[in-house]
């Protein structure tokens, strides 16, 4: 059965986590705003028979099942794409895993809009400045040696769970691929002192089926509209950080 992905079509956002899950499994899917039309997500926000409908996007549809949220989803689909381990105990910690990385994005969402969503950047730039320099400075540094410390840890080395790769391994080299690209400087240097993390980031570039996905036409482009956004001034020129 195709799995319906639903989200909005012309940005990665936190679709992308689920994307890079079903590309990774070579799983039979639909990018249903993408394939068919903006409204059809919509329309499944809005359905007035469903008993438990979705709060925003990203959601998905296998047969009748809706699961909402991304962590969620991606629970979902670890042991039907075998990108989890088939053992509770691993299966959870996938999980929490997931659950870590989905506080970073949230936090590098808030470094461009600490005040509030419906508001333009620029009519929050002030508060953002200062809530980037935090986020560059203590932040991304300490996410991203916690992703060390289990990459050390870890029974299997190069991956975070086990001696497969799993959705998490996928979620934390987007994490890193979105940081690089809305703060280069400081994320350039935050892997300088996370190299198990940049290691593992590269070797995930490297899968077949995530390396035919990123040179395709469905990888859709960073940009200023997504989760990870690039604004000169909330990075550091080059040395400036420590």
């Amino acid at each position: 059965m195709t799995y319906e992905l639903y989200y909005w079509p012309g940005i990665q956002g936190r679709g992308e986590f689920i994307r890079l899950a079903l590309e990774q499994a070579g799983a039979d899917y639909v990018d249903v705003a993408r394939v068919r039309s903006v409204s059809a997500l919509t329309q499944g926000l809005k359905d007035a028979d469903a008993q438990r409908p979705p709060f925003a996007p990203p959601f998905l549809k296998d047969g009748e099942t809706v699961v909402a949220q991304t962590a969620a989803i991606l629970l979902y689909l670890g042991r039907r794409l075998d990108l989890a381990p088939r053992d509770e105990a691993g299966e959870l910690w996938t999980h929490q895993i997931q659950l870590t990385l989905s506080d970073i994005v949230n936090e590098a969402h808030d470094t461009h809009h600490p005040v509030g969503v419906g508001l333009y950047y620029e009519d929050q730039k002030v508060e953002a400045l200062r809530r980037a320099q935090e986020f560059r400075r203590e932040r991304m540094p300490k996410y991203f040696r916690w992703l060390e410390r289990v990459l050390g840890d870890s029974p299997a080395e190069g991956w975070l769970v086990g001696d497969a790769v799993t959705y998490a391994d996928l979620s934390a080299f987007q994490v890193v691929e979105g940081l690089r690209y809305a703060f280069p400087n400081a994320a350039a240097a935050a892997l300088d002192a996370a190299p198990k993390l940049a290691g593992l980031a590269a070797r995930v570039r490297a899968l077949p089926n995530i390396a035919a996905y990123l040179a395709s036409e469905r990888r859709i482009a960073f940009n200023r509209d997504g989760i990870f956004r690039y604004y000169p001034e909330l990075d550091e020129p080059a040395g400036n950080e420590g």
